[in-house]
């Protein structure tokens, strides 16, 4: 992102990270060099003139699904991962900020303490100032994941992609740490994600993004410089999921 002469390809995006993505090396938690190093290329995008809105999962701390699972009530195991992502968002603002990058935590569920709640003309100005929106809490609803969240913020933000950061680099036919000849996609229509149950988001999720065009690009988040290369449409980065006449050859 530091070459001025590079074109880039969107102007407003959505960063969608997992909870995961904040754990490194770890099995629990936020590792703050990890968290530093993504609060460091998210500075180069907004540098760049990026707008940029980011939704974090909250798997590092607490998945409702699991607690369902383990015979908790779902819709509050739910609500509980929506914390753990209130949490998660909380130390991605700090660590931007320590950077220099303004940044507001937009919620879904009201905790004025901490954070604004959500609306969606506030969050839009905020990206036109140049301000880094994180949106918190999910959609501030029980079944819907933060995948479905981020689809749903990106089109109410007028965004121009999803970028779905990942510790894999694209999407792949078969489990590529299992199956070694598992195959990367370069790219895939909606209803190829749909059809062949492919881990890229949940179906509600895809389903939103092909209502409304909205393509999504599935990229390894470990590669330093990797978001900075999706942002320039680098065709050779990840996999690009969109409608049938949108998608890269």
């Amino acid at each position: 992102m530091s070459d001025p002469t590079r074109t880039l390809r969107y102007k407003r995006i959505l960063l969608k990270l997992s909870g995961e993505a904040l754990m490194g090396d770890g099995k629990y938690g936020i590792h703050p060099p990890t968290l530093t190093r993504i609060a460091g290329e998210v500075k180069e995008l907004v540098q760049a003139g990026i707008e940029l809105a980011v939704v974090i999962g909250g798997g590092n701390i607490f998945r409702g699904v699991a607690g369902a699972t383990e015979g908790m009530d779902r819709a509050s195991a739910d609500y509980m991962g929506m914390l753990a992502t209130c949490i998660n968002s909380m130390a991605m603002q700090d660590a931007l900020e320590k950077q220099g990058v303004f940044t507001r935590v937009l919620s879904a569920i009201k905790m004025e303490q901490i954070a604004e709640p959500y609306i969606r003309r506030r969050a839009v100005r905020h990206l036109e100032k140049g301000r880094v929106v994180i949106f918190a809490a999910g959609t501030g609803n029980p079944y819907f994941t933060t995948d479905t969240a981020a689809s749903l913020r990106a089109m109410e933000i007028n965004a121009e992609v999803i970028l779905k950061a990942t510790k894999v680099d694209g999407v792949y036919n078969a489990d590529p740490k299992k199956d070694t000849t598992a195959r990367r996609y370069r790219s895939l229509t909606y209803m190829d994600v749909l059809k062949q149950n492919l881990n890229v988001m949940d179906s509600t999720a895809i389903s939103l993004c092909m209502d409304n065009k909205l393509p999504i690009i599935v990229f390894d988040l470990t590669t330093r410089g990797n978001i900075g290369r999706a942002v320039l449409g680098n065709g050779d980065i990840g996999t690009v999921v969109g409608a049938a006449e949108t998608v890269w050859a």
